[in-house]
């Protein structure tokens, strides 16, 4: 089996499978309308024993529109952020060193809520009395800036308060950061003791993110992490069915919301008890959160609750504000080898500084680690065209009897000492960290709006004009004339289209990854025409002796 065969076999395949994905996703029946509770807001989250001593204090919240709100706008020199004064909810937020995939002079817009996509930052308190993410709040400005010189910005937030408790919700930003301090400071103001509960969620609706190719489909939806039960995404159709498993009573770990390139995830700082949990709103909408108990507050004390919300780009280098935060960076289950190739890809790219250079000298590097397999892949393919004249002949004069035929071919291998699948061996054990290789570009945000040269100044975008498509079209053209002929019709008509086919579906995959594709084509072809120009001037030499 041919490497170039076996090759457009994998890339068809799951070529097809995206399709198939992308039409059932199409043509699937509208999901039906959840039914509204009478007696609870649904967005509510209600905790149990284990989460919070005050489950069974937390009252019934009637079910009614929350009030609109003000707009309070945040700006610092990583974030644009709009916190709504209807329970004091992160309604927007603009990542300003980050540009829109569509239109590059605007900065990418992770959170919003405008009629047409919702994604939303909420927390709120649970416990009698206490206001949930629905409570009004009041500021003292409506605009916040961070200042020059300053590291910290500050915005709080004090909610309506009652006669037995007051709350403030505090957000504090960070120059240079996309790290978000949460707190509430909560004052008994009653004669019993208070033992409430926080909760943080995320709010999100199934939409993709914007710019993204429906031919190179990536993970959208919530995950978690915890030490024990490691990183796992949950999808949105599993909440809907009801089939998510979340840690059991876990002391650590984190709740998220991925997109290609970002994430957003609330990191409890504190290790102690915590309840993870996910729910279906309505027909589109779903959240990810969790509950965190608070002591137990004495009358007339005050107590603080903090936690730690990021919003940024999903990078590996995560896990050192919390662990596991780096496997945002979706891989898939190749992680264990995408991992270090995107570590040397970096490495290369801080000393050529050009990521469309780096993914050139990184193929090369593996093309040159695996050259022994290669070689040996390509030996016993330039053998298989040496004698595929003699295989025809067999082919015809043995006709449609296949025992025959095949007995024939097997004694033909046997004499001229050919393996036939002699270079599948080498060939499979490649294609993983290939793959790899693949994802690590497809899953980088470094390489997002990352130039190469000339017109391509987007890797993580298509190729405007569908040259590099077109260049990678014919590099598999030329590696199917390199290749035997095979000996079935079909097979041989379905290798002279396979590089139109993939040329058109190259249209619409991430310049980076065509890159890839076409600097792994070339050398493949340079390695396997050396061979096969080796391999027939031995076969003539020994014709002449």
């Amino acid at each position: 089996m041919g490497f170039q065969r076996l090759f457009l076999v994998l890339i068809f395949s799951f070529s097809l499978v995206v399709l198939w994905n992308e039409w059932l996703r199409h043509n699937a029946p509208p999901a039906p309308p959840v039914a509204a509770e009478t007696q609870k807001d649904p967005s509510v989250p209600t905790a149990s024993v284990q989460a919070s001593p005050a489950a069974e204090a937390v009252a019934p919240i009637e079910s009614k529109a929350a009030p609109a709100g003000n707009k309070i706008v945040v700006t610092t020199d990583t974030l644009h952020v709009e916190i709504n004064t209807a329970g004091g909810n992160l309604q927007h937020l603009d990542l300003v060193q980050h540009r829109d995939a569509e239109d590059k002079s605007k900065p990418i817009t992770l959170l919003q809520q405008d009629g047409t996509h919702t994604y939303l930052a909420q927390s709120g308190l649970l416990g009698k009395d206490l206001p949930t993410h629905n409570a009004e709040f009041t500021a003292q400005a409506e605009d916040f800036q961070l200042a020059d010189g300053k590291d910290t910005l500050e915005v709080r937030l004090t909610a309506a308060g009652t006669a037995t408790v007051s709350v403030t919700k505090v957000y504090t930003f960070h120059r240079g950061s996309y790290l978000v301090d949460v707190s509430y400071e909560i004052e008994n103001k009653s004669k019993t003791e208070l033992t409430p509960s926080a909760y943080f969620q995320f709010v999100r609706d199934t939409t993709a993110a914007a710019g993204e190719s429906t031919f190179v489909p990536t993970y959208t939806g919530p995950a978690v992490y915890t030490d024990l039960e490691k990183f796992q995404k949950i999808e949105f159709s599993s909440i809907e069915k009801g089939k998510v498993t979340l840690p059991a009573n876990p002391d650590n770990g984190w709740i998220g919301m991925l997109q290609h390139y970002f994430v957003a995830a609330w990191l409890p700082a504190v290790k102690g008890p915590r309840e993870f949990y996910t729910k279906k709103l309505d027909a589109n909408l779903y959240s990810a959160g969790v509950i965190l108990p608070i002591a137990s507050i004495e009358p007339g004390q005050t107590a603080r609750l903090s936690t730690q919300l990021y919003m940024g780009p999903a990078q590996s280098k995560l896990d050192e504000i919390a662990p596991g935060l780096g496997l945002s960076v979706d891989y898939g289950w190749l992680t264990i080898f995408a991992t270090p190739l995107f570590w040397l890809m970096s490495h290369i790219n801080d000393w050529v500084n050009n990521w469309g250079v780096a993914i050139v000298l990184l193929t090369i590097l593996i093309k040159l680690a695996f050259f022994p397999l290669s070689a040996a892949s390509y030996r016993s393919m330039a053998k298989m065209r040496v004698v595929a004249p003699k295989l025809e002949q067999i082919k015809k004069q043995y006709g449609d009897d296949r025992e025959r035929l095949n007995k024939a071919m097997m004694d033909l291998y046997k004499t001229e000492k050919i393996n036939p699948l002699g270079g599948c061996l080498p060939v499979l054990i490649q294609i993983p960290v290939f793959i790899a290789l693949y994802w690590a570009i497809l899953s980088s945000v470094e390489l997002r709006h990352a130039p190469f040269f000339g017109w391509i100044t987007d890797l993580s975008a298509t190729d405007p004009y569908y040259v590099m498509p077109i260049i990678m079209g014919v590099s598999m053209l030329i590696q199917t004339k390199l290749n035997p002929v095979p000996p079935d019709p079909l097979q041989a008509k379905l290798m002279q289209i396979m590089p139109i086919a993939f040329s058109v579906v190259f249209f619409f995959f991430p310049a980076g990854l065509v890159l890839y594709s076409i600097v792994n084509n070339i050398l493949s072809i340079a390695q396997q025409w050396y061979i096969n120009r080796g391999t027939d001037a031995a076969r003539k030499g020994g014709a002449k002796a």
